[in-house]
């Protein structure tokens, strides 16, 4: 049976986990814009903690016209592929399972949303509202919805990649077969957005990260076997390494919980669909506690307040994804 840890299950399951329990995280990102020559963005400034992640785009038009361009903000795919699909997702929504919202020039925007259910490779969308299914396999109701079908459905949707066939005792009354979902769920926000002639226009937007989520972490720990893959994710270099390992034997003498792992992942490469670099970006990461610790590979990070690190950069094109390792006391 597949699981689904909302925020609001994290400090249950932090207290009730073994050592190996693990969510993964969903890579997010920035805004998609259609790009046009005349409009420049003039900086960007992202801010990315374990409770949210906070953007704000500077765009000049230069033209003698208003432009009016498509944006849209896709969310990270929710895949369920296997009953053992794990992720972190931090609100539970149909839609909107990552709390989006957006301003222009502090004005709130309203957008649209578009879903799309795919399984092998096929857009099933419309054969699971046929049915009355909802889309997003992460729901109690979905699970309850595929149960309801009747079971000559369930073949079918077996058949197609949709579902699998599972057997447990949910209610404490014996095992029962269950159908559970299978597919691959896309969601995209997207509006009209019109950038005044000859005029800077402010997009701001801001969300609750995916928070992959391991009780115990094993850095530090003298037999952890697989450092290297940390040390190219993340960056990890000696200090942080002698640091996680101090606090693994401190830990281990008082017969405790070593620290948490957790893991953002920010998809950077989106910033580089804009008509040229940009000129003047900006990153800051807040580790959440002074005594946690924090890596990510980046070039001049620089120390700026107990908890934060700011990166700055000019005529900046992001050619790889950020990924952030935080480990904290338990």
């Amino acid at each position: 049976m597949r699981s689904v840890l909302f925020s609001a299950l994290l400090s249950f399951a932090a207290a009730s986990a073994f050592a190996n329990d693990s969510t993964a995280e969903l890579a997010t990102g920035g805004l998609v814009f259609v790009q046009n020559p005349n409009v420049e963005m003039r900086s960007e400034q992202l801010f990315i903690s374990l409770q949210q992640v906070r953007v704000t785009y500077h765009f000049l038009n230069n033209s003698d016209q208003d432009v009016t361009n498509l944006v849209a903000f896709p969310l990270p795919d929710i895949v369920f592929d296997s009953p053992d699909s794990d992720i972190a997702i931090p609100i539970s929504d149909s839609s909107n399972f990552l709390g989006f919202k957006t301003v222009a020039n502090g004005r709130p925007v309203t957008t649209q949303v578009e879903q799309k259910v795919f399984a092998k490779g096929v857009d099933q969308t419309a054969l699971l509202q046929q049915l009355g299914i909802p889309l997003a396999p992460q729901l109690p109701s979905t699970d309850a919805a595929l149960d309801k079908l009747p079971r000559d459905q369930w073949q079918k949707l077996v058949d197609l990649g949709l579902g699998y066939i599972d057997e447990y005792d949910d209610t404490g009354t014996g095992m029962k077969q269950h159908l559970e979902p299978r597919w691959t769920l896309k969601t995209t926000f997207y509006w009209q957005q019109t950038f005044p002639a000859h005029q800077e226009l402010v997009i701001e937007h801001e969300y609750q990260p995916s928070v992959g989520d391991s009780v115990e972490t094993l850095i530090g720990n003298p037999q952890f076997s697989e450092p290297e893959g940390y040390k190219q994710k993340y960056c990890t270099d000696p200090d942080f390494l002698a640091a996680a390992a101090q606090s693994w034997q401190r830990a281990n003498r008082a017969n405790a919980r070593p620290d948490v792992e957790q893991r953002i992942d920010y998809i950077l490469s989106t910033g580089a669909n804009w008509a040229g670099p940009i000129a003047d970006f900006t990153l800051v990461v807040d580790k959440g506690a002074p005594a946690n610790l924090v890596s990510f590979c980046a070039n001049g990070v620089k120390k700026i307040s107990p908890t934060q690190f700011q990166v700055h950069y000019t005529n900046f094109t992001p050619k790889s994804e950020l990924a952030i390792l935080i480990l904290s006391p338990p």
